[in-house]
């Protein structure tokens, strides 16, 4: 395992988060921490990969570290979680995967009767769509369940509901 090259996907990925931070207009003292958010979770994503742990749980244990930054970075910095997890886990939405299978749907609308050609392709296509598939979907869970278990205000709904009764 070559430390310096996960080193080096980790740091780029943290550019690329301070990027997307800059492109959305996020407050000026929320960079830092959204650098080390987006280059803590992309080397965890490509520690594990590799360890040969599949992408899916790669990229859902590297955004779930994003989710669970974000809350703490928030009540710090006094500015909403997704200010910090938005940016931070942007780059890494699978876009090779999905432009592999965006690529293998034009060949099978153009690809003639060639079986072995055509099942060949289907199969790839449906390969490539299918982890980009699960991929954003563990993104998205990874970000959003630790805001969802950590959300103060609806325990004070709660127990100001109980409250009133």
């Amino acid at each position: 395992m070559d430390f310096i090259a996960l080193f080096e996907k980790g740091f780029w990925a943290g550019f690329a988060a301070l990027g997307f931070a800059i492109l959305f207009n996020v407050p000026q003292r929320t960079l830092i921490i959204i650098w080390i958010m987006g280059a803590l979770g992309g080397f965890t994503k490509y520690f594990l990969i590799a360890l040969d742990v599949n992408i899916v749980p790669a990229s859902l244990v590297g955004a779930s570290l994003i989710g669970i930054l974000s809350v703490y970075a928030a009540h710090n910095k006094q500015a909403p979680p997704l200010v910090f997890s938005t940016p931070a886990v942007i780059p890494m939405v699978p876009g090779a995967f999905a432009y592999r299978m965006m690529l293998g749907c034009m060949e099978l609308a153009g690809t003639s009767s060639n079986s072995e050609t055509y099942l060949k392709t289907l199969a790839e296509t449906t390969n490539n769509g299918l982890k980009a598939f699960f991929i954003l979907i563990a993104l998205s869970a990874g970000v959003a369940i630790p805001m969802l278990v950590t959300r103060k205000d609806t325990f004070k709904r709660i127990k100001s509901s109980e409250e009133q009764e």
